[in-house]
């Protein structure tokens, strides 16, 4: 995970004054970083049952699919309002820097379905959290979350505190 932390680079101010983005770009470039991150995030769930993994627009889909294709399981892309062709379940929720939505089809799941939600960083836990909620929705239950970072000063792991949190590499500051 050392060589992965190496690569990340840090964006000042952000998308807005204040924040440090957090740059995957150079990882996902990298096909070695990206093999070993994607097993890295399905590491603890290869033995969870996992039917189907989601992920959240946009970097959520890139990590998302690779882990999905992994465990040999399909890919549930959870989109921006609008995005999706079907009927669809929405969740509002509050970002670090503002406020976002997401949706699932209505038929993406189902309850016989157990499902890995996977993006590239956990802040806050707003997106996580409202993911977790889409998956409920569509009767599934949900077998954990997995993060290539995650901001532990932000305490995002609090929100999702009735499920399995896994990152790769964590920053304190």
């Amino acid at each position: 995970m050392d060589r992965l932390r190496a690569k990340i680079r840090d964006i000042p101010n952000f998308p807005k004054p204040g924040i440090v983005f957090k740059d995957l770009t150079p990882v996902i470039a990298d096909g070695r970083l990206l093999g070993a991150a994607v097993a890295g995030l399905i590491a603890p769930f290869k033995t969870a049952g996992v039917t189907a993994v989601a992920g959240m627009e946009a970097r959520g889909f890139i990590f998302g699919s690779l882990a999905a294709y992994a465990l040999g399981v399909g890919f549930i892309p959870l989109r921006k309002p609008g995005k999706l062709p079907h009927l669809t379940h929405q969740v509002a929720y509050a970002l670090e820097y503002g406020s976002a939505a997401l949706e699932i089809h209505v038929d993406a799941l189902t309850a016989s379905d157990t499902v890995l939600l996977v993006d590239d960083l956990i802040a806050t836990g707003g997106t996580a959290a409202a993911s977790c909620e889409l998956v409920r929705k569509s009767g599934a239950s949900i077998a954990g979350c997995a993060f290539v970072i995650e901001l532990d000063f932000l305490k995002g792991r609090q929100v999702l505190a009735e499920v399995p949190v896994h990152s790769l590499i964590h920053y304190a500051s």
